[in-house]
C-alpha cells in the first residue's frame, strides 16, 4: 500500500512539472527573448462632443410674497380665505369689526352738517349787510347819513366776510373728516392689492384666527406667487465665473421623481457671502401646474462648459511623465506603445476632452505604472474578460 502511494505522488509531481515546462515554452515563445512584456488594458480615441455639468442643491421660493395686513386696528369678526386658498386682486380676504368706525362716520357727517349751516348763516348775514350798506351809502349821498357811519358799516361787511371765509373752510374740513372716516370704515374689510403682474396669488400661511384683536399693520396672512418659481442655489467661486443670465438649468425634486422641469437663471448676485464664500444665484422655473412648492428641495443640472468634436479619452488614460500630461497610445500592431504629451481639457463621468498630435487609435487605461515609450505590450480592450 506504501509503494502504491509513492507512485502515485511521483506521477504527480512529474505531470506538474512537464506542465510548467510547457507553459513557460509557450511564454517564451509569444515575445522576443529578453524583453519584458507588460499586460496593459486600453481603450478606443473617441470623437465627439463634451459637456461639464454641475450639480448644485437648493430650495424652490416664491419670487414674490408678501403679508396682507389691516392699515386699522380691531377684532377679525371673519376670515373668507386660508392656506392653499386662490386669491384675486382687490379680493376681501378678512372683515373686522366696524361699529366704531361707523359711528365716527356717522359723527363726522354730523359735524359736516353744522358746518354747512354755520356757512348758510354767514352767507346770510352778508346778504343782510349788503343791503344796509346800499341803504348807508343812499344816504350818505343824500347828505343824511355821515362817514362814520359808512366806514363803521364797511368794517362790519369786511368782517361778515371774513366770518364766511372761516365757515367755508370749516366745511372743508369737515367734508375731509368724513372721507378720512369712510376710507377707514372702508379698511375694515381687508383686501389683497398688489400693484401689477398676474391678477392670482396664493394663501402660504395664516397667522390669526378669527376673534383676534389686532393692531394696525399685524400682519394676517402672507401671499405668494407660484407661477414661475425661483430655485435659490448658492455657488462657489470655481463654478461662479462660467455661469451667466439666460442660462438653461434643469431641475428635480424628490416630489416628481424621474421628472425634469427647465429653467434659465434670471439673477446672479454681484458679491459673495463673507461666511460662506459662495453667491446667491436664482433659477426662473415656470410652474403653470402649480405643483413646485416655496421650500420643497431641488437639484438643479447645470451646464457649465461644453466642447463639439472633439478627440475624448477615458479619464484613466492620463498620466505624467517628468511632469508633463500624456498618454500611451499603442501602435497599429498592438505590439508597442508610444508617449504621446497632450493638454487635457473638460472631464466628465470618466471621459477626457485631449488636444495633442499622433492622438488616434486606441490608448492605455491600466497599467501604465509599467510602461516607457516604446514598452512593449499585451493588450486586451477595456471591458473585457479576462
Amino acid at each position: 500500500m506504501i509503494v502504491l502511494g509513492v507512485v502515485v505522488l511521483a506521477a504527480v509531481l512529474f505531470g506538474a512539472g512537464a506542465w510548467r515546462s510547457l507553459g513557460s515554452g509557450q511564454q517564451a515563445s509569444s515575445a522576443t527573448p529578453g524583453v519584458r512584456v507588460a499586460a496593459v488594458e486600453v481603450a478606443a480615441v473617441e470623437r465627439g462632443d463634451i459637456e461639464v455639468t454641475r450639480v448644485l442643491s437648493g430650495a424652490i421660493d416664491s419670487p414674490i410674497a408678501f403679508d396682507v395686513a389691516p392699515k386699522v386696528a380691531g377684532r377679525v369678526v371673519e376670515l373668507r380665505v386660508d392656506v392653499g386658498d386662490g386669491v384675486r386682486r382687490g379680493q376681501v380676504v378678512a372683515s373686522l369689526d366696524d361699529d366704531e368706525h361707523r359711528l365716527a362716520v356717522a359723527q363726522a357727517k354730523a359735524d359736516l352738517r353744522v358746518a354747512e349751516a354755520n356757512l348758510a348763516e354767514a352767507r346770510a348775514a352778508i346778504e343782510i349787510g349788503e343791503r344796509s350798506s346800499e341803504r348807508v351809502r343812499t344816504l350818505r349821498e343824500r347828505g343824511v347819513a355821515s362817514d362814520a357811519s359808512l366806514d363803521s358799516m364797511e368794517a362790519d361787511m369786511l368782517a361778515k366776510r371774513s366770518a364766511e371765509a372761516v365757515a367755508a373752510a370749516r366745511v372743508e374740513r369737515a367734508r375731509a373728516t368724513v372721507a378720512a372716516a369712510e376710507v377707514r370704515l372702508g379698511y375694515t374689510q381687508v383686501t389683497a392689492d398688489w400693484p401689477d403682474g398676474d391678477a392670482e396669488r396664493v394663501v402660504s400661511e395664516r397667522f390669526v384666527d378669527a376673534g383676534t384683536t389686532l393692531s394696525a399693520n399685524t400682519p394676517l396672512m402672507r401671499m405668494v406667487k407660484l407661477d414661475p418659481v425661483v430655485a435659490v442655489v448658492f455657488v462657489t467661486e470655481r463654478d461662479y465665473g462660467r455661469l451667466s443670465v439666460g442660462q438653461t438649468v434643469n431641475l428635480t425634486t424628490d416630489a416628481f421623481a424621474g421628472e425634469t422641469f427647465t429653467g434659465e437663471i434670471s439673477r446672479i448676485a454681484p458679491v459673495f457671502n463673507a461666511a460662506s464664500r459662495q453667491a446667491r444665484v436664482e433659477v426662473k422655473v415656470a410652474n403653470p401646474s402649480m405643483r413646485l412648492k416655496p421650500g420643497m428641495f431641488a437639484r438643479l443640472a447645470v451646464v457649465l462648459d461644453r466642447a463639439e468634436d472633439v478627440k475624448v479619452v477615458p479619464s484613466a488614460a492620463l498620466t505624467h511623465r517628468g511632469g508633463e500630461a500624456g498618454l500611451f497610445v499603442l501602435s497599429e500592431d498592438g505590439g508597442s506603445v508610444s508617449w504621446q504629451p497632450v493638454r487635457p481639457g473638460l472631464e466628465q463621468a470618466g471621459r477626457l476632452q485631449v488636444e495633442g498630435e499622433g492622438v488616434t487609435g486606441r490608448v492605455v487605461t491600466l497599467g501604465q505604472q509599467l510602461l516607457e515609450d516604446g514598452s512593449a505590450v499585451r493588450a486586451s480592450d477595456r471591458g473585457d474578460e479576462r
